[in-house]
């Protein structure tokens, strides 16, 4: 059986549930390669923060090892990031030239950590909280000890909070919002999240704007707020919110808007590529809870089986 060739780009938990669902529908018919920017293997995102605070460790999230990928023929590029789409010759090219073909392509970039655009966002010390390689810079900083600033009182930032108190450091969080997690939480419930962290040793300043970031040699020092407050911080933490990451796609042609556009179908304009997870746009929503982006991938795989499932 002359198999078709069908590459991924991305290999986050969303793509990861399409393959474990095409393996269960038709384990023969596609020849798999799978560009990752990460080096490393497939693994649960949602379980970062217990890896932060230390009460699980990386080989406790992973929901693909490497004997996975060994033994469905999976071809792994680690740490190779896609560059390229050529459309036209229907190739994928990753930065350091490596090259794979396909009949079918899946876009699965996710999204990019937003970076709060005032002075000093680009000293050594500011980070994003998005997957392993950032858990791992913070987790360096918290062996020197120190304050960390976390500026976004959404879940996120209210998990590396805790995650990086739990690992010894002092920590503030900043939020522009007179309430934490304003979107899930009404005021009364925000006040006792609030008084539930500071009474974890947590400081939390509400109504608060970032105006700098300060550094020192180029390091990170501490903020100044609005007000004209400053906090010494040896890290800042940015967790105020998430982009789609539609730049390759972009590039290869395909409609985009806040996300890569696709159909009930899960197919962008191109119609042998589809795009699934935080990186798509579908009736003018994005997503970034799990499950939608895992119904996105039950469609993918019955599409690329000759379903024919809507999302």
């Amino acid at each position: 059986m002359n198999r078709k060739k069908l590459v991924v780009i991305g290999n986050g938990m969303a793509p990861g549930r399409v393959l474990d669902t095409l393996h269960q529908l038709a384990p023969d018919r596609y020849e798999i390669t799978i560009f990752n920017a990460e080096p490393r293997v497939n693994y649960d995102r949602i379980m970062l923060s217990p890896v932060l605070s230390g009460e699980k460790s990386f080989e406790d999230i992973i929901i693909h090892d490497d004997a996975w990928y060994a033994e469905h023929g999976i071809t792994l590029h680690k740490g190779k990031r896609a560059e390229e789409i050529d459309r036209t010759a229907k190739i994928v090219i990753a930065a350091d030239g490596t090259q794979a073909a396909y009949d079918k392509l899946i876009i699965a970039t996710g999204s990019s950590p937003f970076i709060i655009p005032v002075p000093g966002k680009d000293l050594e010390g500011v980070l994003s909280y998005r997957d392993l390689d950032d858990v791992d810079k913070m987790l360096a900083y918290a062996e020197k000890g120190g304050r960390a600033v976390i500026i976004g009182g959404g879940l996120l930032g209210l998990e590396a909070a805790v995650g990086l108190k739990m690992r010894g450091m002092d920590v503030t969080v900043i939020h522009l919002a007179p309430t934490l997690m304003e979107r899930q939480l009404d005021q009364a419930a925000g006040y006792l999240l609030q008084k539930a962290f500071t009474d974890r040793g947590i400081d939390v300043i509400t109504k608060a704007n970032t105006h700098e970031i300060l550094g020192k040699d180029g390091k990170v020092a501490g903020i100044r707020l609005d007000d004209g407050t400053e906090i010494e911080a040896a890290i800042v933490v940015m967790a105020v919110g998430i982009r789609p990451s539609t730049d390759l796609a972009k590039a290869a042609g395909l409609d985009t808007g806040r996300g890569i556009k696709v159909g009930d179908d899960m197919r962008t304009s191109d119609p042998e590529i589809f795009a699934l997870g935080e990186c798509v746009e579908h009736r003018g929503m994005c997503y970034g809870l799990v499950a939608p982006l895992y119904e996105m991938a039950s469609v993918i795989a019955d599409r690329l089986t000759g379903g024919s499932s809507e999302y």
